[in-house]
């Protein structure tokens, strides 16, 4: 198979985002593989790479589908789909032996430390990251996988009963995923929703939807904070009843104020929570239990790369897909 020495790919460094044809191709190492990528998504964490969330210089993007182009050692998985975890861990150090790979104390994380990312022709991830895309799932809905792993960790953290009061505050990318996987545990759910197209795609898939200000202070289980700005925090705990449960999903660049005493006055315990379950995420997009299709706003070509990332920087904008391998316009 004849590749090309460099690939185009987006660059972002010192808080600026660039199109970049000169970036070399990515060499597999041992137990890795080379994934020519068919389709990424651009979420909040990349928006807030380039305002400089957190220091990194490279090719950003964490959620892809691409197709596997070599794979030493593991020759069944050329030509597969496939989508990757995002963690690589290095599996000696402490953290590691202890179960705790995605904590790992030398960890890379695909396109936001030390690992470039999806945002490009071509990528590489170990082999031991990746999960076959089941054939009745398409590109547009395997590229999900990642979020909905997101969204699923919180049940994999937190016991959500049919009798639990649950709030979502915040109803955007991340948070439709959440509140549709929350819907499934039967609870009594209720998503805070800014933007009024963001409550319409709850109320059609049957979830509460209310605007900010209608929700009673202090009497919900579970409040699920992903605002992606520090007001949300402050918002879900005048949300949650005493011995309640927050849990965090945002990250952002700045600081937070909180408030400790009255954490600890009201028992509150604070669940912080990020990557998911891949397995469980695909399962839910093969058996169509969750739809994410209507969830995508606009698609893009590589080469609009700047336009996509604009695009999802709007206020209320949903999910912006980036798509390597057409040089198609956008489709709004």
């Amino acid at each position: 198979m004849h590749l090309p020495q460099t690939m185009s790919a987006l660059w972002v460094e010192n808080q600026a985002l660039q199109l970049r044809q000169d970036i070399p191709l990515p060499e597999p190492q041992i137990g890795e593989a080379l994934i020519r990528v068919r389709l990424a998504g651009i979420c909040a964490t990349d928006l807030e790479l380039v305002r400089g969330y957190y220091p990194f210089a490279g090719v950003p993007g964490h959620e892809f589908v691409g197709e596997v182009l070599e794979a030493p050692g593991k020759s069944t998985l050329a030509g597969q789909r496939v989508v990757g975890e995002i963690n690589l861990a290095c599996g000696h150090c402490e953290q590691c032996l202890s179960g705790r790979k995605t904590h790992c104390e030398n960890r890379r994380v695909l396109g936001i430390k030390n690992q470039n990312g999806a945002f490009a022709q071509y990528l590489t991830l170990p082999i031991a990251n990746l999960h076959r895309v089941p054939d009745n799932v398409k590109d547009e809905a395997a590229v999900f996988a990642e979020p909905l792993a997101a969204a699923l960790e919180i049940q994999e953290q937190v016991d959500i009963s049919q009798n639990d009061r649950v709030l979502v505050i915040g109803a955007g990318r991340l948070g439709q995923l959440i509140a549709r996987t929350l819907q499934l545990t039967g609870c009594r759910l209720a998503v805070v929703a800014r933007h009024v197209h963001h409550g319409t795609l709850l109320e059609n898939c049957g979830i509460c939807a209310l605007h900010e200000g209608e929700t009673p202070d202090g009497k919900w289980d579970v409040v699920v904070e992903v605002t992606g700005n520090p007001d949300g925090f402050l918002q879900a705990r005048r949300a949650v009843r005493p011995r309640g449960t927050i849990v965090l999903k945002s990250t952002f660049k700045g600081e937070n104020v909180l408030n400790l005493s009255a954490v600890v006055v009201d028992e509150i315990t604070l669940v912080g929570s990020r990557c998911g379950p891949f397995r469980p995420a695909l399962s839910l997009l093969a058996n169509h239990e969750i739809d994410p299709l209507p969830l995508v706003e606009g698609r893009y070509s590589l080469s609009q790369g700047i336009q996509a990332f604009a695009h999802a920087a709007r206020p209320g904008a949903l999910k912006i897909l980036v798509d390597p391998t057409s040089p198609a316009e956008s489709q709004l």
